[in-house]
């Protein structure tokens, strides 16, 4: 009763602790083989064994909990598909069993006499055992969860078991020998063929760590297991082992035993859905943006910044004053020109006379152009002339060659302005006086002799 209460503990712990690794499965791409699995695998486990089995012929049928024997041993294991694994078991451990009535078995009295005796009970040590089983996994899909987190499974196989069997009637155990005598002496192991065959279930409690429950019954080639060769018939023995295993491989990848196929599929389903997902959503986006960046541009070429009506991708001529007509490229359209009719100007003799007085009084003062108050009376009339007749005067000064070219050269312009501002202070119009200089540069006379100078010192004065 003790040992079902630990093994349904165990099987609802590792059931409690499994659901919940189904949030960290690692992804794998189906139909790509194994190379994404972890494929390897060891365990240990340990457990009780008794003298019987579900198929009958059980020689000792006392099956109270002090007929249980021990067993223990290691397995290394290949998942070659999602169903099928090879498992290569080693075990040891002990059998025991009793039974109410005795057993009659072969012994060898001291005087060497064969004899029957009987047996009421027997301990067979297994001193090894090796084994190569074909494990099939029963159920790894699972609709609930993304990883089977319960995997039944059962399992054949055949080997070799290394065993001495001992038996007892009412007093010490004899080892039986290889014919099935009752001897004094230890024998040599017994190697006979046996098949393992078991069902069981792993519980997938971690990332890789599974625990393993496994009810199996081993098939012995050999009669005298139990030390009782009498029944005429091969033994049998079961055992009921909780272990544990351990995946090998990079963490980063799934074990092969464990894994839900369709779950699987579903995620790459769900992966690939995501990626198209958002692939799509990056197509949008940049539809939505090439979208804005044409509406921009399509602004652009609509844009009008001087206002005249045309775009600016057409205008040829920005910048256009606001008010201004303009044609399609957006330039200024020709505007009518206003004809000005200007009135015939008569100089007369008069006219010329006093012109003529102003330009023989005009002095200067010496290398400067400050008109001398002499010069006054004659300049008043030119004033006057060009007031009332609406004259045009030219002011054009001039220099002889003394001194440098630049300084005549301003000494004749600044003497044509001086007489300029002094008619324009008289209320002549300045916009019709032009003062030119010439400096040296357009004599009259030799500048050879005072005389001729004095010819070439003058501001010449034209009206128009």
């Amino acid at each position: 009763m003790k040992l079902k209460t630990v093994f349904t503990t165990a099987a609802l712990m590792a059931a409690g602790c499994a659901t919940a690794q189904n949030d960290s499965i690692p992804r794998v791409t189906p139909f790509t083989g194994t190379a994404d699995y972890r494929t390897w695998s060891i365990g240990v486990y340990g457990g009780g064994s008794w003298a019987f089995s579900p198929f009958g012929n059980n020689d000792f049928k006392n099956y109270d909990f002090h007929n249980a024997g021990l067993t223990y041993g290691a397995y290394i294991k290949k998942q070659i598909f999602h169903a099928f694994g090879l498992q290569l078991d080693f075990m040891r451990g002990q059998v025991k069993g009793s039974q109410k009535a005795n057993q009659t078995s072969f012994r060898t009295t001291p005087i060497g006499d064969d004899v029957f005796a009987p047996v009421s009970k027997f301990k067979t040590d297994i001193n090894w055992s090796a084994s190569l089983s074909g494990v099939f996994t029963l159920g790894t899909i699972n609709w609930l969860n993304k990883q089977a987190t319960v995997i039944p499974y059962i399992s054949a196989g055949g080997g070799a078991i290394a065993y001495r069997p001992q038996v007892s009637g009412s007093s010490d155990y004899d080892y039986i020998d290889d014919k099935g005598y009752a001897i004094n002496q230890k024998p040599g192991d017994r190697k006979p063929f046996f098949i393992p065959v078991g069902v069981g279930a792993k519980f997938n409690v971690a990332r890789g760590v599974n625990i393993d429950l496994l009810y199996k019954v081993n098939f012995v080639n050999s009669q005298y297991f139990d030390g009782v060769a009498g029944s005429g018939h091969n033994d049998k023995f079961s055992s009921v082992n909780v272990g544990v295993e351990f995946a090998l491989g990079k963490k980063s990848k799934p074990q092969l035993a464990v894994v839900n196929p369709a779950a699987q599929l579903a995620m790459d389903l769900w992966d690939r859905n995501q990626y198209l997902k958002n692939q799509l959503d990056e197509a949008n986006q940049k539809h939505d943006e090439d979208v804005a960046s044409l509406q921009q541009k399509i602004d652009d070429l609509n844009k009008d910044s001087d206002g005249d009506g045309v775009p600016d991708v057409h205008d040829k001529c920005p910048g256009t004053e606001s008010g201004i007509r303009v044609d399609g490229s957006g330039c200024p359209l020709p505007q009518p020109k206003q004809i000005i009719k200007q009135e015939k100007v008569v100089v007369t003799q008069e006219d010329r006379k006093v012109v003529d007085e102003a330009i023989k009084d005009l002095q200067f003062d010496v290398n400067k152009a400050t008109i001398r108050p002499e010069s006054f009376q004659s300049l008043d009339g030119v004033a006057e002339l060009l007031i009332n007749k609406n004259f045009s005067l030219k002011l054009a000064g001039h220099t002889d060659n003394t001194g440098s070219s630049e300084l005549n050269m301003r000494l004749s312009k600044e003497r044509a302005e001086a007489v300029k501002q002094y008619l324009v202070s008289k209320g002549a119009n300045a916009s019709r006086i032009e003062a030119v200089g010439y400096g040296d540069t357009q004599p009259i006379a030799s500048n050879d002799t005072p005389d001729g100078r004095q010819q070439n010192r003058r501001v010449e004065f034209t009206l128009y």
